[in-house]
């Protein structure tokens, strides 16, 4: 996710700065934007000049101190507190006014925004997978947020080619709260032996859905999904129509997280 906002942050035109600790996961991200730049050539949807100043917007860096920006989206782990970290030490070597995104999908961005300096400047921006073809951008207020700080993301999203919708913050948002039934209820149907995987895929595409729920869940990462199903149902009190899935929960616990490792309700080569 990290690589696709950088790659379409730096494509409308952004000096972007791509920070990432570990080295062998940067170097991925690089030659994964490089590559996904190369096919876009090869299918006439950029030019070879387009790809070119693209990549002349991105810097690749894990050093930390080289992340000054007025802008920073973040998109590590699911876990607050290494989001409030991180964001503590980046307050500390950028100015007061440095804007802090979180990409998050379920987290609560005001229980991030409360461990921040200057909790007004952080907000929710939340991208779906993958980010350089997703037009929808969550923009996710708290009671912190001040109206400078949402329009400026507004107005980034925009010039990044988004969509972008203001939602109070809430477990779930907007999106992956309505979507929580799509996923729980086929996991379901299979857990009860109504179905498989892909029949009931084959179904939905047929009823106008662009991807079924198992491709879906593949493509955005078992262990995402897993994770924001906990996360609303945790946040929601544990109501049973969202209880998380034995046989998601069972995926994870295998490393079968979809296509990032080659198996999840399928396989990949």
């Amino acid at each position: 996710m990290g690589s696709g906002i950088a790659q379409t942050a730096a494509s409308s035109g952004l000096y972007t700065i791509l920070y990432e600790l570990n080295g062998a996961a940067l170097e991925k991200a690089k030659t994964s934007i490089e590559k996904n730049l190369q096919i876009l050539v090869e299918k006439k949807r950029i030019t070879e000049e387009k790809k070119q100043n693209t990549l002349q917007n991105l810097r690749f860096t894990n050093d930390l101190f080289e992340c000054m920006a007025d802008i920073v989206i973040e998109a590590i782990i699911e876990k607050p507190e290494i989001k409030i970290a991180l964001f503590n030490q980046l307050a500390e070597i950028n100015h007061s006014e440095t804007v802090f995104a979180t990409n998050t999908s379920s987290l609560s961005v005001s229980q991030i925004a409360s461990g921040v300096k200057n909790p007004e400047r952080v907000i929710g921006m939340h991208f779906f997978n993958p980010a350089p073809v997703m037009k929808l951008v969550e923009v996710v207020n708290t009671n912190f947020t001040n109206v400078q700080t949402t329009n400026i993301i507004v107005e980034l999203a925009s010039q990044m080619g988004k969509i972008p919708v203001i939602c109070k913050d809430s477990p779930g948002f907007i999106v992956n709260r309505v979507a929580r039934p799509y996923y729980i209820e086929s996991l379901r149907l299979v857990e009860e032996g109504f179905t498989d995987f892909s029949k009931l895929d084959s179904l939905m595409e047929a009823s106008g859905f662009k991807m079924g729920p198992f491709k879906l869940m593949d493509l955005i990462g078992n262990d995402i999904n897993y994770a924001v199903s906990c996360s609303v149902y945790e946040q929601l009190g544990k109501p049973e129509r969202l209880k998380p899935s034995p046989i998601q929960k069972e995926k994870v616990e295998k490393g079968e997280l979809g296509k990032k490792t080659g198996k999840g309700y399928y396989g990949y080569s």
